[in-house]
C-alpha cells in the first residue's frame, strides 16, 4: 500500500477506538505523523520499536541494504508529533468526566498539566531523529495515540467481561495476556500491584492507558469521590504515585513497553486484514498477532 494510505488507516482506526463519547468524525492525532518520506512511496516491509532513535535508523538502513525495507516507525513521538504531544492530552478530560468528575473541572485539570507537560518538553532537540530519517533517506513515521487507543479499549472491555473483586485478580487477568505474559518471563517487568494490597477490592476501575501521558495528579481525590477505587496504568511518577496513596487508590501497572505493544499489534491487526504487511520488530516491540 501507498505510505499515505496506510497512515491514513492507521488514523483511522485510531479514532475508532477513541474513549471520548463523539465519533462523528475521524480525530486529529498531533503526536502521530509521516516525519519524513513520500505519502505515495510503497509499504511492504516495516521496522517498528518502540522508541526509535539514530541507532535504530541505522539498523533500518543495514536491513534494507540486505533485504530491503521501506519504512521505519517509532511509537514514542519525534519531530513534530513530539513538539506537540501535549495536544493529545485533551482527551483526559472527557475520561476524566465519564469516570464520574464534572467536566468543567476535569478541562481545568488537564489544561494545567497540558501546559506542565508543554513547557518539559519545550527544550528538547525535537529534530534529531527526522534529521537522521531525511539524511539516511529512510521513510519515517511515528503512531502513538492510535495505539495507545487500542489498549484502553482491549483492556476496558476484558475487565467489564472478567469483572475482577480484588486487586490481584485484576493482575492475574492482565498476566494471561501474551504481551504481559512475555514482559513477565522476559523482562520481569510484568503486572504488578503498586498501590494497595493483592485482598483489597479492586471496586470501580478505570484506565490510563492513553492521553499522551500521565494524566494531572490533583483530579486523583475527585475520582476516589466519584466512586474510583482503582487505576490500571502504563506507569506512575512518584509524585502521582503519592497523590493516589492520599486519595486512597489502588494502582495496578500494566507495564509500560508491554501495554504499548499490545495496543501496536491490536492496531496492525486491522491494518494487515487490509493489506498484507512484512512487520520486524525491535526497541521493545514483538509482532504478536491476533488474525
Amino acid at each position: 500500500m501507498k505510505l499515505g494510505r496506510f497512515y491514513n488507516l492507521i488514523v483511522k482506526f485510531g479514532s475508532e477506538r477513541d474513549p471520548r463519547k463523539a465519533k462523528t468524525s475521524i480525530k486529529s492525532y498531533a503526536d502521530s505523523a509521516v516525519l519524513y518520506g513520500d505519502l505515495q512511496a510503497e509499504v511492504k516491509k516495516i521496522l517498528i520499536g518502540i522508541d526509535m532513535e539514530t541507532a535504530e535508523l541505522l539498523l533500518a538502513d543495514k536491513i534494507r541494504a540486505d533485504s530491503g525495507l521501506d519504512l521505519a516507525i517509532s511509537h514514542h513521538p519525534e519531530g513534530k508529533a513530539y513538539a506537540s504531544l501535549h495536544e493529545v492530552m485533551r482527551l483526559q478530560a472527557d475520561m476524566l468526566e465519564q469516570s464520574g468528575v464534572s467536566l468543567q473541572v476535569a478541562q481545568k485539570l488537564v489544561e494545567k498539566r497540558m501546559q506542565e507537560v508543554e513547557r518539559r518538553i519545550l527544550s528538547q532537540n525535537h529534530m534529531r531523529v527526522v534529521d537522521c530519517a531525511r539524511l539516511l533517506n529512510m521513510p519515517f513515521m511515528c503512531m502513538h495515540t492510535p495505539a495507545d487507543n487500542h489498549v484502553f479499549v482491549f483492556l476496558k472491555k476484558l475487565m467489564q467481561a472478567k469483572k475482577p473483586k480484588k486487586v490481584k485478580d485484576i493482575v492475574n487477568i492482565l498476566s494471561d495476556i501474551p504481551e504481559y505474559r512475555d514482559a513477565v518471563r522476559n523482562t520481569g517487568c510484568g503486572p504488578r500491584i503498586i498501590l494497595g494490597s493483592p485482598n483489597k477490592g479492586a471496586g470501580k476501575i478505570i484506565f490510563e492507558m492513553t492521553g499522551g501521558t500521565e494524566g494531572p495528579k490533583n483530579a486523583l481525590d475527585k475520582l476516589y469521590k466519584a466512586g474510583v477505587r482503582t487505576i490500571i496504568s502504563m506507569h506512575s511518577s512518584e509524585e502521582y504515585l503519592k497523590k493516589a496513596k492520599d486519595a486512597g487508590l489502588n494502582i495496578v501497572i500494566a507495564g509500560h513497553i508491554s501495554s504499548d505493544s499490545l495496543g501496536i499489534n491490536l492496531l496492525l491487526d486491522r491494518v494487515e486484514r487490509e493489506e498484507a504487511l512484512e512487520v520486524i520488530g525491535c526497541s521493545g516491540f514483538k509482532r504478536i498477532k491476533r488474525i
